[in-house]
């Protein structure tokens, strides 16, 4: 065996150490290429997303209110006597000018008939001084009477025909005296139950009070309004209490029965306190409501919703969309190019689960309803389908 090496030999070696070394370089590159883990491409989020829609929007106010009837009138003695008869059945519908309560008449006719009797006294009267001072005229003016049977002539028919308009006046006073005796419904309504018994003495200092009658065919709805809905409703140039032709809309009233049915007619507003109570800090406001079946009694409280509002062409956006922070409100907008931005908007009124934009996005925009809490700006989404539309 040898133990020297030609120098020959000695390149030849090396060169194939150096071959075998870079073979077995690649070979551990090749290894590690083939066995290391790939990056994975991030997977962009799947969102929900919806467009800015725009549509007309009423806006309601919700309050407490209490029913109270149109007319409600207390019937009463207008002439001291006895309460003779009742011409009505309690609780039943009575007409204007109807018969209720008849009082003893007696007295009152005997009145009548005596300041009738005087009317005539003093007639006769008028027509005889009339008569007389027809005679003396031409008299006078031929020098057969003195002037003094002139003035007292003139003066004897003066005083009858005075006498006359006195007796005239006890007669119409004591005719509607006894007018009076007949007791008539001042309106059409529904009449309580009677507040004396037949047979009492009515009519002392007027304070006889026989019954009541309401007018509920047409009900009247008191609530009341806070200052700050006074100044939204001027803002948009809606004067509560006030009838607009110019407007396509009035502010309607409806309400809610005690079986949280709603009435199925409608009310308007037709009056407003012109002033703010300043303990309670709100105004009164009324409505007129039909009630042609008596459901509504005057009295009972009841929910109102009022119409405020009509937002004509209004841009609205879900309110599961909105993100409300310190610095406002915000939602995500979907590009075009399948990226999110942050959107800070300026909200308006909410009613249902809408709420109105007044400023910051604009209809036809796509924005993010599902899906946003794992959403930064400018990362690219995927667009799903709503969890209803996949079942």
């Amino acid at each position: 065996m040898r133990l020297f090496f030609t120098k020959k030999e000695l390149r030849l070696r090396k060169r194939r150490l150096v071959t075998m070394l870079v073979c077995m370089a690649v070979l551990l590159a090749a290894y590690i290429i083939l066995t290391w883990p790939k990056a994975v491409a991030p997977v962009p989020p799947v969102v929900i997303v919806q467009p800015v829609e725009q549509e007309d929007v009423e806006i309601y106010g919700d309050y407490v209110g209490r029913i109270r009837a149109q007319q409600f009138v207390e019937v009463r003695a207008r002439v001291e006597g006895f309460l003779e008869s009742m011409a009505f059945e309690e609780g039943t519908y009575v007409t204007k000018n109807q018969v209720l309560f008849v009082i003893d008449q007696k007295q009152y006719r005997a009145k009548a008939d005596k300041a009738r009797a005087q009317l005539r006294k003093d007639s006769a009267l008028v027509r005889k001084t009339k008569r007389d001072l027809e005679r003396i005229r031409p008299l006078f003016e031929q020098n057969a009477a003195s002037q003094l049977d002139l003035d007292n002539a003139i003066a004897a028919y003066e005083t009858a025909v005075a006498s006359m308009g006195m007796s005239q006046a006890d007669l119409d006073q004591a005719e509607q005296e006894l007018g009076y005796t007949w007791v008539r419904s001042p309106i059409s309504g529904h009449i309580s139950e009677r507040h004396v018994d037949l047979g009492t003495l009515v009519g002392t200092s007027g304070k006889s009070l026989l019954a009541t009658i309401v007018k509920s065919d047409t009900v009247l709805v008191d609530f009341s309004m806070t200052a700050l809905d006074y100044l939204k409703s001027k803002e948009r140039n809606v004067v509560i209490g006030q009838k607009d032709s110019s407007r396509s809309w009035q502010p309607t009233v409806t309400i809610t029965l005690p079986d949280n049915s709603t009435y199925i007619y409608k009310g308007i507003v037709d009056f407003a306190e012109p002033q703010v109570n300043p303990k309670t800090g709100t105004f009164s406001v009324r409505a007129e409501m039909p009630n042609p079946d008596r459901v509504l009694l005057p009295g009972q409280f009841t929910k109102v919703r009022v119409l405020l509002d009509v937002r004509e062409h209004a841009t609205v956006v879900p309110q599961k969309a909105l993100m409300i922070e310190k610095g406002g409100a915000h939602v995500f907008v979907m590009r075009r190019d399948s990226t999110v931005e942050r959107r800070f908007i300026e909200l308006g009124p909410e009613f249902g689960n809408n709420v109105v934009v007044e400023r910051g996005i604009v209809p036809g925009e796509n924005i993010v309803t599902e899906g946003y809490h794992k959403l930064t700006p400018g990362i690219k989404v995927r667009v799903g389908q709503p969890m209803e539309e996949e079942e």
